[in-house]
């Protein structure tokens, strides 16, 4: 069976490469061939990778194609695969974690390279109390050689790539013994690695491919579609319309369609971010940003709220992903554009609020005064007014008469206070 990983390695990929290996499973497959060209990708779904790929009942060749390269995580995948092999042109290595949260600088660590030459070479910090960067890089150093271990590979160079981010060309690999073979495709593989011995699940097994057929595996719905949401830029996309249908929902109630489509969108990017390396930081601050902004038109603050609402946004967007590795970043022109568009509608809101405080009252209680009407019936300082089409009981310092016109002066609950206005009617 053929699973094809090209591009960044995320979850999407490592259910992908899981359901591959449980049907090559139970079809009981001669060879499972991955081939891969990644940049690397997270942690989580690299070792879910590799725990897939270690527990496989089949073997599992991982393949670099001809202009393609397996860095990072790339490099733990193709050294704890049964069969590591590279086409002429690609390069593997690189494999040093970054460092998330913080900002603090990637590896090399000062120190690193004083390692006890045993068996476990684990790495010894110049500190008393190694800080985080020491704890990563150990545990990396560790877990990469026990990869290597496994297949007997270059368990010194493997150590290099964590701690001097070492990279090898093909070439250079096999002569190292980093790789088990070079071949030209797919074709030229399976032919090499026909009658090959290798160890699985502790058993030493013979790889039959002779007269077998090649079957490309494909990504079902599921994966697609995690695929699709678990692009950081999707799910903050998401993330947004979520929150603006449930905002649109609450604003105007009865209209339904906002707050189905923005629930809907607000769970999947929410999904979508808990598979994510988020920081819950820039992601409280997203939030609050979007409140204050929201909070704009409800409180009007000429500003105030909606400025610091952009601020907030823009800063908890920047770090909302916890991670610099490639492919797993929120588009830099996508939160600009968004927070152009909501500044857009702030300043919006703002002007017409600043219109309405000139224009004159049209409703309520305070539209009464001013206005006028005529008297429809009196007696003594009490009577009924006619007033926009309706009839208002009135009292007046004065006797009125039917038809006079009267202005209202003010409002005594829902008694009209009134004066005489031009000349009386007969």
């Amino acid at each position: 069976m053929l699973l094809d990983v090209d591009g960044p390695i995320g979850p999407a990929t490592a259910e992908y490469i899981e359901q591959g290996l449980a049907k090559a499973a139970a079809q009981k497959s001669a060879l499972v061939v991955i081939r891969m060209d990644t940049p690397g990708g997270l942690d989580t779904s690299m070792r879910a990778i590799i725990k897939a790929v270690i527990a496989s009942p089949v073997p599992v060749a991982t393949f670099v194609p001809s202009g393609g390269r397996a860095a990072s995580a790339g490099t733990y995948i193709l050294l704890a695969s049964h069969v590591a092999a590279m086409a002429p042109g690609t390069n593997l290595g690189a494999a040093t974690p970054v460092q998330i949260g913080g900002g603090e600088q990637s590896f090399p660590i000062p120190g690193m390279d004083r390692f006890k030459k045993n068996e476990d070479a684990k790495p010894v910090s110049s500190n008393k109390h190694p800080g985080m960067k020491e704890k990563i890089a150990n545990d990396a150093v560790a877990y990469i050689r026990s990869l290597a271990r496994l297949h007997g590979r270059n368990q010194e160079w493997a150590e290099k790539a964590v701690t001097e981010a070492a990279s090898l060309a093909a070439k250079d690999a096999l002569a190292q013994h980093v790789i088990d073979l070079i071949a030209e495709d797919i074709d030229d593989l399976l032919a090499k690695v026909d009658g090959r011995e290798v160890t699985v699940q502790g058993k030493k097994r013979i790889i039959t491919t002779k007269g077998a057929t090649l079957v490309p595996v494909l990504p079902d719905w599921r994966a697609k579609f995690l695929s699709i949401i678990t692009n950081p830029n999707v799910a903050y996309i998401l993330l947004m319309i979520g929150v603006y249908g449930l905002i649109f929902e609450f604003y105007s109630p009865g209209l339904i369609f906002p707050g189905v489509a923005g629930g809907i969108c607000l769970v999947l990017g929410l999904y979508a971010l808990q598979l994510l390396p988020i920081n819950y930081a820039g992601l409280a601050l997203t939030i609050l940003g979007l409140s204050l902004i929201v909070a704009e038109t409800f409180v009007p603050s000429f500003g105030a709220l909606g400025i610091g609402g952009i601020v907030a946004f823009i800063l908890g967007s920047v770090i909302l992903l916890d991670t610099d590795m490639p492919g797993f970043g929120i588009s830099l022109p996508l939160i600009v554009a968004l927070a152009g568009t909501m500044s857009g509608l702030m300043l919006l809101t703002v002007l017409y609020l600043a219109r309405s405080r000139r224009r004159a009252v049209v409703s309520g209680p305070e539209e009464m005064v001013g206005s006028t009407g005529s008297v429809v019936n009196w007696s003594g300082e009490v009577g009924n007014i006619r007033i926009h089409g309706e009839l208002w009981r009135a009292k007046a310092r004065e006797p009125l008469v039917a038809g006079q016109d009267v202005k209202v002066i003010r409002l005594d609950g829902l008694t009209l206070i009134v004066e005489p206005l031009g000349d009386r009617r007969e």
